[in-house]
C-alpha cells in the first residue's frame, strides 16, 4: 500500500526549488538520511539495468581535498583563469555540509545508446534533489565537467538498481 496520496506527491513536486550555495548550511544529513537519498536516487529509469551512474559522497574534510583536485583540473583546463576563479572552484564543495556527486558512467552498448544512459544519470540526480526536499533538506544541482578529477579515497557507491528506479 502506498503511504502517500497524489496531492502529497504533487505538493512535493510543486514546492521544490533551488537554493543558493550560501544557504546550504547546518548539520549534514544523518547516515540513515544519506542511505534514503541514495536508495531513492538509484530507483530511476535504467534500460538494461546497467546502473550507468555512480554516487560519490563527500563529507567533512573530503570536501576540501576534492576541492583541491577540482581546482587543479580547472587550472589545467583554463590556464588563463584568474586566481579568484580557481579559488572559487577550490571552495566549491565546502559550501555545503554534504555533497553527493552523481557521475555518469555511460558506455557503449549494443542495444542501449549512451545518450539514454546519460539521461538515466540525470534522472538519478533529479531524484536525489527531490528526495532531499522530501526529507526537509535544502539541495541544489550543479554541473561540473572537468576531466580528469581523481577522487581517490572517497566513498564511490554503486547502488543496486531495484526494479523501479
Amino acid at each position: 500500500m502506498i503511504a502517500w496520496t497524489m496531492p502529497d506527491a504533487l505538493e512535493l513536486l510543486t514546492t521544490r526549488r533551488s537554493f543558493k550555495a550560501v544557504e546550504l548550511a547546518g548539520p549534514p544529513p544523518s547516515a540513515a538520511e544519506i542511505d534514503t537519498l541514495l536508495t531513492v536516487a538509484s530507483r530511476v529509469p535504467d534500460h538494461g539495468k546497467r546502473a550507468p551512474w555512480r554516487f560519490i559522497v563527500f563529507e567533512g574534510e573530503a570536501r576540501r581535498s576534492a576541492g583541491e583536485a577540482i581546482a587543479t583540473a580547472f587550472r589545467a583546463k583554463y590556464p588563463d583563469a584568474k586566481p579568484e576563479h580557481i579559488a572559487a572552484e577550490r571552495e566549491r564543495l565546502v559550501r555545503a555540509p554534504l555533497v553527493i556527486a552523481v557521475v555518469s558512467r555511460a558506455s557503449p552498448h549494443v542495444k542501449i545508446p549512451e545518450w539514454e544512459q546519460v539521461l538515466s544519470a540525470g534522472a538519478a540526480a533529479m531524484s536525489l534533489v527531490l528526495a532531499a526536499h522530501a526529507l526537509g533538506l535544502l539541495a541544489i544541482a550543479t554541473l561540473l565537467q572537468l576531466r580528469p578529477v581523481p577522487f581517490k579515497g572517497h566513498r564511490v557507491l554503486r547502488c543496486p538498481n531495484v526494479s523501479s528506479f
